[in-house]
């Protein structure tokens, strides 16, 4: 069975194809600069690669390219349309409604829309790709994965803030969580590598990428985790300032005379790793600054310092929530390709943590996360 996955963004499309039985990707590729000029696709397949300029003026050409893409009779990977058999969308925010994969309805996108206020960014563009796939692929069941799913599992004690509990009722302010897909598939590839049920596991999963969160994950189940409303919340990333004392920002919006607009480009966009070192947001950058001599290394060093002092901060913190620890996971792009890190957070929590407590880097597989979802959702509907 072949499910084509799909990730929309405001301006990009990225999406792969499975052969879902046999656990593998045929092709893989983007459509970018959606609405606007010099719009580029790319697709990837082995020994087919295509990459090429087009016109994109909105999502539903996006998607009528992907298609078209997938099936060419030199470079696609399958004959016709027909065979695409599921259609799994990440969908970033799900509110408290979704506590797992579902089939998308109207009634589903509908709460879809109503958690745009939410998410944005990120929700309406879901939306549009959901909508081309209905017009262009008529009557091939979609499924959503919500990136905010799998902290549900999380208490009260961990998602709600100190705010008057009638803010919590009104607007639905709490802690949400996010990289949920990615967390999830580390969190159930972790027990075949340690080679223990997922039962009575205690392990912390470290997604470090630009966007950086940690889980505390019980028995499979996210017990915490360190995004919150937004993704703001949590560690120092790549551009995002991280946990943050909420007066720095009305201080700061009165000192600079800011508005809304402009402290949440601030904190989101020039913040976090960047704004400490002042070189770069990418790792690589950093890391190579570090290096040399003078003000510039020293501040970013000073940035690498702080990224993984909280780090080490959220690994104690979560061992004491959960009463020990068997495992810290490492993924995403930081994590996977940095063993200098991990090196440095094994040795540097030693004394902290039991002996027993292993370190690892397990890559996350967030498409192939939704496609295994939409293969068993569309297979049992």
């Amino acid at each position: 069975m072949f499910i084509l996955v799909i990730n929309c963004g405001s301006s990009s499309a990225k999406y792969q194809l499975f052969d879902i039985v046999r656990r593998r990707a045929l092709a893989r590729g983007v459509v970018e600069r959606i609405g606007y000029a010099g719009a580029h696709m790319k697709q990837q397949a082995p020994g087919k690669t295509v990459s090429r300029n087009v016109s994109c003026p909105d999502h539903y050409v996006a998607i009528r390219l992907i298609v078209d893409a997938l099936t060419d009779k030199k470079h696609g990977v399958i004959k016709d349309k027909s065979e695409i058999r599921g259609i799994g969308h990440r969908v970033v925010h799900g509110g408290e409604e979704f506590k797992a994969s579902t089939v998308i309805t109207p009634e589903v996108m509908r709460s879809v829309e109503k958690y745009s206020e939410l998410a944005p960014l990120h929700n309406p563009p879901s939306l549009l790709g959901i909508r081309a796939c209905a017009k262009i692929l008529k009557g091939v069941p979609q499924v959503a994965v919500f990136d905010t799913s799998f902290h549900q599992t999380m208490p009260s004690e961990a998602f709600l803030y100190g705010l008057p509990f009638r803010l919590y009722k009104k607007y639905g302010i709490r802690r949400y969580g996010f990289h949920g897909t990615s967390h999830r598939f580390v969190a159930e590839e972790a027990p075949k590598v340690l080679k223990r049920p997922a039962k009575g596991l205690k392990i912390v999963t470290c997604h470090l990428g630009n966007g950086c969160s940690m889980a505390a994950v019980m028995d499979g189940k996210s017990v915490d985790t360190t995004m919150g409303f937004t993704p703001l919340e949590g560690l120092m990333m790549g551009t995002r300032s991280g946990d943050l004392d909420p007066a720095v920002v009305f201080f700061l919006m009165e000192k600079e005379k800011l508005s809304p607009d402009q402290i949440s480009a601030i904190l989101n966009k020039e913040s976090g790793i960047l704004g400490v070192s002042g070189v770069s947001n990418d790792m690589r950058d950093v890391l190579a600054a570090s290096r040399g001599r003078g003000a510039a290394a020293s501040r970013a060093r000073l940035a690498l310092d702080m990224f993984i002092y909280r780090i080490e901060k959220y690994i104690g913190a979560y061992q004491a929530a959960m009463g020990g620890l068997d495992a810290v996971i490492f993924t995403a792009g930081i994590g996977e390709n940095n063993p200098w890190l991990i090196k440095r957070i094994e040795k540097d929590m030693r004394g902290v943590v039991s002996k027993k407590t292993r370190f690892l880097v397990i890559p996350t597989n967030e498409e192939l996360l939704i496609a295994r979802d939409t293969y068993r959702i569309v297979r049992s509907a």
